[in-house]
């Protein structure tokens, strides 16, 4: 693997592969095919732009038209009224129905900026090959480990790590234990990026060394693939007659990557008040307004508290972002019951919310000496956009009907007479 975000890479999987000196000369080494990927404009600023030139056996622009694909349940959110509510659901099922990425993906909520989904999958992607048109896609596993092959190479990935995979790259998905569930953000707007770090300094939150690129390696098959590709918010299928996975060397700066959560290095206070959720962030999607985001992922990680005089978790609030939440594994600190891991929550824009009356009294009543939240991951896609829900979402059983329960029976202040 090649460490580092945002790197500009060079690999070969074979030697001399690579041209060197240019990208596209008149005759590309061994008669491979030079094409660019573009995940930016071309004029755009040279810090934002994001492109590779790849190098590979056939050209990806040969395939037959495509055509509707009538199944999956990737979708666009429904542009009707949505309510206030909160919301809260149990974990999606992995079924005894076989089952790959695809087929097994599940959209719960959209806006203009993102798409959440949940996968829940125990089948291999057999001669299939998955591309987004529409943008680049944030997986983080929950269950079970993947195996993601892509064009500039192929990697695993497990729980407690994500994969980042940039916007029109073909890549597949297999379940390595044989089945698998977890989290996806499908983010329309700006690449992801690592937040700034201000006042925090040059080091901190996630580290850019941890960040893991893979090398180049390629599939030269000559067998019929499946490429079924997101558009606009539908799904297109064609049929290539060789791998798709055929790149033999690549170079550039948009390429997918993998990060170990457990390496997020948590800023916290050591004195009082339990600070903003923001310093937790991991990637953000920046807006064309500063300091708000189209989409952040944040997590919650184990860490220390030492807070003095302080009610520790997550205080009562209502915030002008919108928040879908995760459990990837453990117990939530603000919630003591009813969010597992695999499961999901939303708290859209201005919807109160915080800890239930269980965590409230645990917390008021804790002797406040130095203590570590262990054995826990919570993350958060937060946006700048109200999320709406799908249909799906809104008649699965899989709906809490009684969340908004864990408010209703908070004590009176009382107030000196």
């Amino acid at each position: 693997m090649l460490t580092g975000f945002g790197n500009h890479f060079a690999t070969e999987a074979v030697p001399g592969a690579l041209p060197v000196g240019q990208n596209s000369p008149q005759k590309v080494p061994f008669g491979l095919y030079a094409e660019q990927l573009s995940g930016t404009a071309f004029t755009a600023p040279r810090h934002e732009n994001r492109r590779s030139w790849l190098y590979r056996i056939r050209p990806s622009a040969n395939h037959a038209a495509f055509v509707p694909y009538d199944g999956g349940g990737l979708l666009r959110a429904p542009d009707g009224p949505v309510s206030p509510n909160r919301l809260r659901w149990d974990p999606l099922p992995i079924t005894g129905t076989a089952t790959d990425f695809i087929d097994g993906l599940t959209t719960y909520a959209g806006n203009e900026g993102c798409g959440v989904h949940l996968y829940a999958i125990n089948r291999a992607m057999n001669a299939r090959a998955f591309a987004n048109a529409d943008g680049e896609m944030l997986i983080v596993p929950q269950e079970g480990r993947l195996r993601l092959t892509t064009e500039m190479g192929a990697f695993d990935v497990e729980p407690l790590q994500i994969a980042l995979i940039p916007r029109g790259v073909r890549f597949c998905v297999d379940p390595v234990d044989g089945a698998a569930r977890g989290y996806v953000c499908e983010n329309y707007g700006t690449a992801f990026r690592l937040p700034d770090l201000g006042p925090i300094g040059s080091n901190g939150l996630a580290n850019p060394r941890d960040f893991e690129t893979p090398v180049a390696a390629y599939e030269d098959e000559d067998r019929p693939t499946e490429l079924v590709m997101k558009f606009e918010g539908k799904l297109w299928t064609t049929t290539i007659d060789h791998s798709p996975f055929d790149v033999v060397a690549w170079h550039g700066n948009l390429a997918p990557c993998r990060y170990d959560l457990r390496r997020f290095n948590v800023m916290n206070t050591v004195s009082f008040d339990h600070p903003d959720p923001s310093i937790f962030t991991v990637l953000t999607s920046p807006s064309d307004t500063p300091g708000t985001a189209n989409i952040d992922f944040v997590i919650f990680p184990p860490r220390w508290m030492v807070a003095e005089g302080t009610f520790r978790p997550p205080w009562f609030h209502r915030n002008i972002m919108s928040e879908f939440m995760g459990l990837i594994t453990g117990a939530y600190d603000a919630k003591v019951g009813g969010f597992a891991p695999g499961g999901a929550s939303l708290h859209n824009r201005m919807g109160a919310h915080g800890p239930d009356r269980a965590s409230y009294e645990a917390a008021v009543a804790a002797d406040l000496k130095p203590h570590r939240i262990a054995n826990t991951m919570a993350f958060m896609f937060e946006s700048r956009h109200v999320f709406r829900p799908t249909r799906f979402a809104m008649e699965t059983p899989l709906l809490q009907p009684d969340y908004d329960a864990c408010w209703s029976d908070f004590p009176k202040a009382e107030l000196p007479r």
